[in-house]
Order: C-alpha cells, then structure tokens, then sequence
C-alpha cells in the first residue's frame, strides 16, 4: 500500500472505482547527520585541550562529551554506559574515589582549572568546526542500534541492557582516533557539586543513576565488575542459561488469591445461601392476612432477588489474577540481529457522528495508537467512518501529518500516555525519568505544535457546522463522495505506509488507513455490528493481521506497552491457543470525584470479570479487546489436553474436561481441517479461483469454491486470506488489486446469503453486539483472558451526566433484553456446544437482569403503600423467627464486606454502584423491558443513540446540566411517595399514641433504604446549587413537614374553647 496515494472509492455492483489523487505528495525521509554528539545529553562531544576529538572510554569509544564523562565520574557509577568499562582519568579531570587504583602519572597542577579550560576548548572547538550553536542547524542525534531492528534509543541509556533484555552493539565512528592520551591519579580527592555543571541537570539524573546501579550491581554478580578466569566464565554462562531458560519460560501465569481471602468468601456465600433459604421458607409459610396483596406481591420479588443473587454470585466462585512477563516476551520473539518475530496487530476505531464523537477525542486516539511500543511494520490503525464524514476525512488527514513529529518525541523520551490531550493535561511532575537536557525544550516546542494543531480541528469543526447547499468538495474541487450520507459508495484512504508514511527523522511509521463502508437505501447495514465486519473484511484483504485490537474512538492506548501484555497471552503456545480474544477493564477520565454515577463501574471490571476470568473467561464489553482473528471466522477452538485434577466442585461447576476423540468426531463435520502453523496457507489464492483440482475426494467438498463464498462472500483474495493462520498477504500481489478488492468487500450487498452476522464476525441481532459475539466463541469452546495491567491499558471518557448516562445503560439493558428474546438466549442455545455451567450462568445474569427492575419497582413502592394505609408486609415476629432477619441482613454486609477485601475494590465504589443498581433499575431498565417486548413481538424499533463523547470547557460542569427525559418519571415518583409516606406515617403515629410507634420503625427504616439509593439521582434533579448542598434541603422539606404537623397536634397557643356553665351528672 502507498501511503497518500489519494481516496479511493467505489461500488462493486455499479462497476465504479474513481481514485481522487492527492494534493501533495508525503514528505520523503530525512538523511541522519553524521555527526559525533554525545549520547546522553544530545550536545556536541567537543575536543580536547590538544585539539583531538574527546574520547571518555578508550574500549569502545562510546561518543559521550566531558561534561556528561564528569558527571558519571563523580556522581554516577564511573563507567561507560556500552561497555561497563571504569573510566579512567583523563588530563585536566578532578579526581575521585577509586582513581588512587590506577598508576598514571598525576596532574595536580591541571586538577583546579578544568572549568576554565573546558571553556576555552569549547570557543575553539565552535571556531574550527564553524559551529554558531543555533537550534535550527544542530544536527540530530545518531540512533544507537539495538538488537530489535525496528526500535531506537536516544536519550535514556538503561546500563548493559536493552528494554527488552539484549546487548546493545558497540558504537563505531570513524572520526575517533585510534590512540588516546589517559592519564590517571594516584590520590582521591572530593569536590563540590558545582565542579560539574548544572544543579538542575544533576537532580534530573538522579532517577537514572539509580537504575544504573541497580544494573551495574546485576552485571557485578555476573562477572563484570571483577574477578577474571574460570569465575567469570562461570558468571557468564550462568548469565547466559538464565537468559535461555528465560526465554522459554511462560509468557504469563496466574496468581491465585490468597486463601486466607478467598476461603471465608466461599463459605459466607454457603452461610448466606442457607440462611437464605430458611428466610424464604419462613415468609412463604406465614402469609399476613389483613395485608395479603401486600405481602404476596413482596414474597415474589424477594423470591426474584434470590434467583438473580445466584446467578450473580456462584459465577465469582474462581476469582484469580494473572501476571504477565514482556521480557520473556522479547527474549522470545525479538532475537539478536534478527528482525522481530512478534504477530502483526491490526487496531480497529470506530466512529459515526463527529458532532457527538468530538473529532479532536478520534485524533487523540489515532495518534496513541500510532506511537504505541510495537514494531512498527506490524501495527496498521483502520478507522472506521460510519457516517461517511468528510470532517472526519479531513480530521485524520491533519493528524497523519502531526503524527510525523508526535511520534518521535514519545519513543524518543518514552512518555505516557501517548495520547497528547492527555499528557499535556496531566499534573504530575512530567521531568521525572527524563535525563536528556532538551527534553524540556523540545516539550515546549512540541506543546506549541499541538496547540497549533488543536486550531486546525477546531477550525474544521467549526466549518463542517455550515453545511453548503451543493454539500462538500475537497480541496482539488472534487465533489466528496459521502454527501448523501445514507446513499455513497464505499471509500478506502491509505495516509501513512511503509511506502512514504515516514517521520521527520526518517523512521517508518505504521498504517493509517480510512474506511466508509458503501451504503444505499433498503439494505439493513446492522449499524456499529455491520461497520466492524466490514473492517474485518477490509484489514482481512490488505494487511491480514492474525490478531486485531478493537477500540472505541474514545478509548486513548494509555499503556504504550498494552498490545505487548496481550500478545504474552496471544502468543503463548501453552495458554494462547485456545484464547478467542483479551479483554482489558475499561478506565475512564474526567469522572467527578465522587462518581456520583457509578461510571467507573469498578465492580463489575474488577469483581466479576475476576471472577470469570477463572471459569471460561470474561464476557466482551466491546471495546479494548484484543481478538484472534481466526475465532472471530466461526473455527472452533482447538482441543487442549490437560491432566485432570480438578475436585469435584471444579468439575461440577465448570463442566469436565472432554475427550478428544469424542469432541473430536463431534466437531470434525463443522470446521476445515488443521491448517499448519506456517505462515504459508495451505492454497493459495490460484488453487480456490481454478477449483478443487489435483486435491483428493474427500477434500473436494471442503475446498470447493461455492461453500466458502457462501460462508465469506464472494471474494476469492478475501477468502484466500482465511487460510493465513499467522495473517500476511501474498507478495507477489499489487497494492492497486488489493484495493481494488478492498472496496468489493465493503459493498452493501456482500453479505448477502452468507454466513457474517450469524456465526461469522460481529453476531448481528442486538445493539449490544458485544455480548452476543463473545457468547458465540465461548459456545465454540475457546475461552477468554483478562487482563489487568498495574498501569490501566486504556482510557475513555464517559458520560458524567443523569440522563446520558440513563441512555447509555438503557442502550445495554435493550440489548440483553433482545438476546433473552432471540434464538441465542444462553437459556437454550448452546447446549450442543463446549459452554461451562457457571460461563452459562453468568450470560443468563447478564441478559435476564433488566427484569429485574419489575420486582425493583414494585418493592421500592411498598414501603409508601405501607405508610400511607397502615399496613405492613411482615407480620408480627417471635424472637426466633426475628434471628433469620437479622442473620440475612448480616450475611449481606459480611459478603460486601469479603468481597471488597479479596477485590481491592473500596467502600466508596461498592455503595456507588449499589446506588445506581437501584438508580437505573427503576428507569432505563424498566422502559428497556417494554422497548424490548415492542421490537421483538410488534416490531417497533428504536434508534440507536450515540452517547455524546467530550464535556464541557470547565471541569465538570455538564454533571449540573439537567435534561429532561421520560426515563426521569419513575424515580422522581418513588422519591415523592415515599417521602410523603415518611410524613404520612409520623403524622398517623402522633395521633395514636406511642403504641404505634414500634411498628413504625420497620416500615421507616424501608422507606429511609429507598431515599438513600435514590438520593444521587436527586441530586441530579436539584441541578448545581450555588452554596446549599442537596441534603441540607432534602432534610429541611423534611423536617419542615414533620414539625408541622407537630404544631398542628400540640397547638400551643390557641386558648381552649370556654366550657358552657351548668351543672354535670356523672357521665360528664
């Protein structure tokens, strides 16, 4: 693929393919300077007194000039950075600790004068070199090879070792003189710091000394730092072994919890399990007769919350965490002088309005993945426009070209994250780790490019709000293509590639291509689901990764190393082979610091996904997943014999491990036959297009060319791709044929009559896609890991306000409700399959728990009838019978209580999401179950709404912004009846006395339970109060009503009415 060879777009039925060439061509990759500058700091290695080219280590010659060999000399560990070689004293040099060691002749008359004399060898050296100092002429740091051939340093040197474990090469110039004068001392002497150079300088360097000892302390142990003989030969074979056997060691492992956690947590939820049971049987057992609907209609919702506390808790049976080793993984995968060997990763961003979607969030999360630390001819970013935007053309064609200099200032100081938006917001001390004196100068030049860059997507922005009557033209006059949003043909734009996608250092730079997938009116496109398969389809044809990441166009890389941590997993050959996809938590910014909505959602990325992990894998979530691509084409997963010594418990939960032989002859009639772990497929592209001639009998039916277009379409060079278990394309296949292809395969009407949207890709049928595809691979038998890296993987932004965020969830809970009335309903599908029981049970809770908020409703409604007609659900209890009560309650707290101790999840985050299950079970859940009913039993769809990305200029503020919606009713209505059953109840007390006021405590304490998880909510009604905090005024309607009634029922002040004179017989 050519890099900016324009847009090219086209429909495969119409028999059109317009290529619209670019404005200008890509900037071609600039020549390395050759000139000899020091390698830490970036400044010229200068000359020496004589006038000779300084030289600090007469072994290598490791280019390091006299200020950064000073400063090593005295305050770091007094070696060379390459070669571990001690320094030794050179004329003119103070002395320091160990100098006494060395025999040359003294200098005691030169010892005091070096800061004069390094200046003056610096005018001359600027004299004969012609050499005025200006930024813009200063020549570029040489990059040092490693020994990955795509992966430079320049700047931070981490001692004898590269990043990923190999020997750095020795460093070779043919400017340095062979011979060079060393002269050393026989006395150690102290000086002060300002002998060498900056304070500031030394302070940032601190950090990075210490890793150098740490590594010279390693190197020590292995021979380097003394000893000779046999020893070090020793040391340095051990060295060597350890390296080997690191090599082939696993790639990951998992950490089991301790069982001092986990052990009282599994027998609480027994305990809680029994209790409740005796609970439930003594509810149903004692009926309240005068309040009989009453007490009916609680007995089944307490009945309903039984069901679906099972089913939520037995899934978190088997929590564990995983660890993962990216050494191992480099050691592996990326040899010495040998080029990498890690799998190419294909990054998928999906977008549709970029009015909602703001396109600077796109920007940000395109440029992330472009600098992310993966080799860069294995990483291609397809981006997905949905709503054929040309802002969004326009939007990735600035930040291609921005991304030429992103790219090398975030490998060149490693910073993080790598989204710029990001990392030039966040208040933390960004010097930290940084030793190159210029990276605070190139900071700020790099701010000033971004800030620039910023005004140039505003100003699009602010352009693409006026539409023009004749719609938009490009820049060379043409018409855009995607006018008419709901009628254009398919559009393919490659910006960046390994043929012109460079940066501004001359370094390739990985794939940036454009996708809008060819839509016309009256074919069903299957929204967000469709848009996915058709990048499928297309990275499938021109680049063919094994593996592809998919992200949200809101979801930044925030872990430059989050696709490494995946393909220690992936590439495992023990754990990775029968892995569909890894799943990431998902971490989110700009969430207010209370969370007043639960938007973290920490118990549910940190508890049950945990929990799954430890059965048959966590479910999809739709976004930050890293997926195998041959799982995704309907394959069943390979069998994976392992020794069975489960317990019984494990086997019963879990399901047993099943034969292969059995599984086997079950499975061979569904999926192709084995294909070899080559990269070479085994047929090529010729041998589907001319038949099945020259094969035998038996494989003729499997390879005929009708079957696989009738389950991938009929594209051969698409179908041939499938066949590539380690993903490429043919070499001997042009770039303008691959296009070409590329656009047949996003046609509108490719997918008819074949198997995409049913068992192939992303599984069509619900708006939430992503559950439905996992529980599909998951029937197939693979299974999913999760991954939690210390430094969250990626990071979105998530809707702070009440009624975006009631949308959103609505938007989830219509899905599951459309899976629960669909044919793939984990109640009955997939029973033929390889699914656990416990995976089963928790895709059951995750489609069934929108009904939930039937029961929810009704239940938060029973303590307002209560109140207000004196009634109450339980009738009056013994002291034993009160035990169970009291126990039930018990077992819940100590179960939370467990739960956050094993989890790591805190208090806060625990009672949050308890609130919004409430919250959003009486709204968006509710009206989920009727939208749910009209689509699938009337069919009345509802539209797909986008949740706004982004917020407001000032920090928060569109957590205040009240916008009314019919999801706001059924709350609102709880939180008014119970507050004036609350009222009704203490004013029917007053009046009868205090005999009435114990059965007045159970049914306020209810009451009280209904306020608190719907207070959140009611502070998002009350809006932003300017200094009266919402609770202060809740109390005071409260109370306010309370003491009047009070006031009404003493009535102080009114004078009894005079009683008539007259005489009173005894019944007076």
């Amino acid at each position: 693929m050519e890099a900016n060879a324009g847009l090219v777009a086209g429909s495969y039925k119409r028999n059109e393919l317009v290529v619209i060439a670019p404005e200008t061509n890509a900037p071609r990759p600039l020549q390395h300077s050759s000139s000899q500058i020091c390698q830490i700091c970036g400044d010229d290695v200068g000359e020496t007194v004589n006038g000779d080219l300084f030289v600090a280590c007469n072994e290598c010659a490791f280019p390091v000039c006299r200020p950064c060999y000073e400063y090593e000399r005295k305050d770091g560990n007094q070696a060379c950075p390459q070669c571990k070689t001690r320094y030794k004293r050179h004329k003119g040099s103070p002395r320091v600790v160990g100098d006494d060691e060395e025999d040359d002749v003294d200098d005691l008359e030169n010892e005091f004068n070096y800061m004069d004399k390094r200046q003056s060898a610096g005018v001359k050296a600027r004299t004969h070199l012609g050499d005025d100092r200006s930024e813009q002429s200063r020549p570029s740091i040489p990059q040092v090879p490693l020994l990955t051939n795509t992966r430079h340093i320049s700047g931070e040197l981490d001692g004898v070792s590269s990043e990923y474990g190999g020997k750095r090469r020795p460093y070779a110039d043919s400017n340095i003189p062979s011979s060079v004068e060393s002269r050393s001392m026989d006395m150690s002497r102290e000086f002060s710091p300002y002998e060498f150079g900056d304070i500031a300088w030394k302070e940032r360097l601190d950090s990075w000394r210490l890793k150098q000892d740490k590594m010279q302390m390693t190197m020590a142990e292995g021979g380097h730092a003394g000893g000779g003989g046999a020893d070090s030969d020793d040391h340095g074979q051990n060295g060597e072994a350890q390296m080997i056997g690191d090599a082939r060691g696993p790639l990951s492992r998992v950490v089991p919890l301790p069982s001092s956690r986990i052990t009282p947590y599994r027998i609480i939820i027994i305990v809680r399990l029994i209790i409740l049971a005796f609970f439930l049987r003594y509810r149903i057992f004692n009926p309240v007769n005068d309040a009989y609907g009453l007490w009916l209609v609680s007995v089944i919702c307490e009945i309903w919350f039984a069901i679906s506390w099972i089913l939520d808790q037995f899934p978190k049976w088997f929590p564990i965490n995983r660890e993962t080793f990216l050494d191992r993984l480099s050691l592996r995968f990326e040899p010495e002088g040998k080029p990498s060997q890690l799998a190419a990763v294909d990054v998928y961003v999906s977008t549709v309005d970029p009015l909602k979607e703001p396109p600077l969030v796109t920007a940000n999360t395109v440029l992330s993945i472009l600098s992310v630390d993966y080799p860069v001819d294995k990483v291609s970013c397809y981006v997905s426009d949905d709503g054929a935007a040309m802002l969004t053309f326009e939007t990735l064609s600035e930040t291609s070209e921005f991304a030429r200099k992103w790219v090398p200032f975030c490998k060149k100081f490693s910073i993080e994250p790598r989204a710029p938006e990001m990392y030039f917001a966040q208040k933390i001390d960004y010097l930290k780790d940084k030793v190159q004196p210029t990276f605070v100068k190139e900071r700020r030049a790099m701010k000033r490019e971004y800030e620039e860059f910023k005004v140039r997507i505003n100003g699009l922005v602010a352009k693409a709000l006026k539409v023009p009557e004749e719609g938009w033209t490009m820049q060379d006059g043409t018409t855009w293509p995607g006018n008419n949003t709901r009628d254009h043909p398919g559009m393919i734009q490659v910006f960046l590639g390994h043929s012109g996608g460079h940066d501004i250092e001359g370094n390739e730079l990985p794939r940036l291509v454009y996708v809008s997938r060819e839509k016309r009116p009256g074919f069903n496109h299957h929204k967000k689901a469709g848009a996915m398969n058709a990048l499928v389809r297309v990275s499938g044809v021109l680049t063919n990764a094994p593996f592809f990441l998919n992200l949200d166009c809101d979801h930044y890389i925030n872990n430059s190393k989050a696709i490494r941590e995946a393909m220690c997993i992936l590439m495992d050959p023990d754990v990775g082979r029968g892995v569909c996809y890894v799943q990431f938590p998902q971490r989110f910014d700009g969430i207010d610091l209370h969370d007043r909505y639960a938007n973290h959602n920490v118990v549910f990325f940190d508890i049950n996904l945990k929990g799954l992990d430890g059965v048959q894998g966590p479910v999809y979530v739709g976004t930050g997943c890293c997926f195998r691509r041959q799982a995704l084409y309907g394959l069943d997963a390979p069998f994976i014999e392992q020794p069975s010594n489960d317990d019984f418990v494990t086997r019963f939960c879990c399901g047993p491990r099943k034969k292969g032989k059995s599984s086997k002859s079950k499975s061979s009639n569904k999926k192709p036959p084995t294909r070899s772990d080559s990269s070479v497929p085994m047929f090529t592209l010729e041998d589907i297009e001319e038949g099945v001639e020259g094969y035998e009998d038996d494989n003729k039916s499997l390879l005929s060319q009708k079957n696989y277009e009738k389950k991938f379409g009929q594209s051969p060079v698409f179908v041939a791709s499938t066949f590539y278990e380690q993903g490429g394309v043919p070499h001997s296949a042009s770039p303008s044929s691959l296009l070409k292809e590329a656009i047949h395969v996003i046609s509108c009407g490719y997918e008819d009559k074949t198997e995409w949207g049913k068992e192939i890709g992303w599984i069509y049928g619900s708006v939430t896609e992503d559950i439905l595809t996992g529980f599909k691979m998951h029937c197939r038998g693979w299974r999913s890991i999760y991954c939690m890296p210390p430094r969250p993987a990626f990071k979105g932004s998530a809707p702070i306000n009440l009624s975006d965020r009631l949308h959103q969830v609505l938007r989830w809970a219509l899905g599951s409700v459309e899976i629960m009335l669909s044919k793939h309903c984990p109640l009955w599908y997939g029973y033929g399959g390889r699914l656990k029981w416990l995976q089963r049970l928790a895709y059951v809770n995750t489609i069934v728990y929108p009904i939930t908020s039937l029961p929810l409703l009704a239940y938060c409604t029973l303590p307002a009838v209560c109140l207000l007609t004196g009634k109450f659900i339980i009738p009056s209890i013994s002291n034993f019978a009160s035990l169970w009560f009291i126990s039930l309650f018990l077992s819940i707290f100590i179960t939370g209580i467990l739960e956050m101790r094993w989890s790591g999840v805190g208090i806060d985050d625990w009672w949050r999401n308890e609130q919004f299950w409430v919250i959003g079970g009486v709204s968006a859940h509710l009206f989920a179950v009727f939208q749910g009913l009209l689509k699938v039993l009337a069919g009345i769809d509802t539209n797909f709404t986008v949740t706004a990305k982004g917020g407001d200029d000032e920090d928060f503020g569109e957590l205040y912004i009240f916008k009314w919606t019919t999801l706001l009713i059924p709350p609102t209505s709880l939180i008014v009846i119970n507050l004036v059953g609350v009222v009704a109840g203490i004013s029917d007390a007053l009046n009868s006395g205090y005999q009435s006021w114990g059965p007045l405590f159970g049914k306020l304490f209810f009451a009280f339970w209904v306020i608190v998880h719907l207070y959140p909510f009611l502070k998002g009604l009350m809006g932003r109060q300017n200094r009266t905090p919402t609770i202060v005024i809740v109390w005071s309607i409260l109370l306010a009503s309370i003491f009047s009634l009070l006031w009404v029922r003493i009535d102080p002040f009114t004078t009894q009415t005079p009683t008539t004179t007259g005489t009173c017989d005894e019944n007076c």
